[in-house]
């Protein structure tokens, strides 16, 4: 087991499992990371815990130290020039007219390198764009094409049921979502309902999948012909909280049988 802590770094737009390297750290502090590309900005968002080394990407980056006065001041400035860096960056592919849409842009701490995400329908050649940037902004570059749930999880939003995203609020990464996960849940498939507003099914279907299929293990599916004292019928319905399904017996009826573990 080691010790962890997880932060939301500013240029990676993304949260990550870092070493709090012997640092009493809560939740909500900013703090200075340790990189591969340099220092990095971030905020913890959760405290200090212990985790399998199995479950995180050794070797763990490491907390250098809790952020200052001066390193969060800069950290405001450092917005504010990447927020003039994505306006030029949108004018830039408008005249090589790249069929692109930027999401952000970010400097690493140091201004060492200057992150740009977007999203396209197909592959861009940005090289000739990456090129002009880096001209005008003496620094290292680096486009990254995103997918439209990446875009979610960036710029946030509320989702059908109301509360903020789920990507945007606690999701560190995105498991795979099946259409089958809402057959499971007997949901209707209409995009407009299992859709969330980054277009792809909705995460949340993900959460109860398990248990759905736990319930539905023993009970028959609906058009299943099953025979009964009553005679031969067919499934018509299926509750899977109630533990119970309704044979359709032609003249006889429809009865309702129970199928609790």
């Amino acid at each position: 087991m080691i010790k962890v802590v997880g932060v939301y770094l500013d240029s990676l737009q993304s949260k990550c499992y870092v070493s709090p390297d012997n640092l009493e750290l809560f939740k909500g502090q900013a703090v200075i990371v340790e990189t591969d590309n340099g220092l990095q900005i971030g905020d913890t968002v959760t405290d200090v815990s212990l985790e399998k080394e199995e479950n995180v990407v050794l070797p763990l980056k490491k907390v250098l130290r809790l952020a200052t006065k001066e390193d969060l001041k800069k950290r405001d400035y450092l917005k504010k020039e990447a927020e003039k860096a994505l306006r030029t960056a949108k004018e830039y592919a408008k005249d090589l007219k790249l069929n692109m849409v930027f999401v952000d842009a970010n400097y690493t701490f140091e201004k060492s390198q200057l992150f740009f995400s977007f999203v396209a329908d197909s592959r861009v050649d940005f090289r000739e764009l990456a090129k002009r940037l880096a001209q005008k902004y003496k620094t290292r570059i680096e486009l990254r094409q995103i997918g439209v749930r990446d875009k979610a999880k960036k710029i946030g939003g509320l989702g059908p049921c109301g509360l903020f995203l789920c990507c945007h609020s606690f999701l560190t990464d995105f498991n795979s979502v099946s259409i089958n996960m809402a057959k499971n849940q007997m949901l209707a498939l209409n995009p407009s309902k299992i859709n969330g507003v980054c277009g792809r099914l909705l995460c949340c279907l993900n959460y109860e999948d398990d248990t759905y299929k736990y319930l539905k293990k023993d009970l028959p599916s609906i058009g299943t012909v099953v025979q009964k004292k009553e005679g031969t019928g067919k499934v018509v319905a299926v509750n899977i909280f109630k533990r119970t399904y309704q044979v359709d017996f032609g003249s006889k009826g429809v009865q309702e049988y129970s199928n609790e573990k």
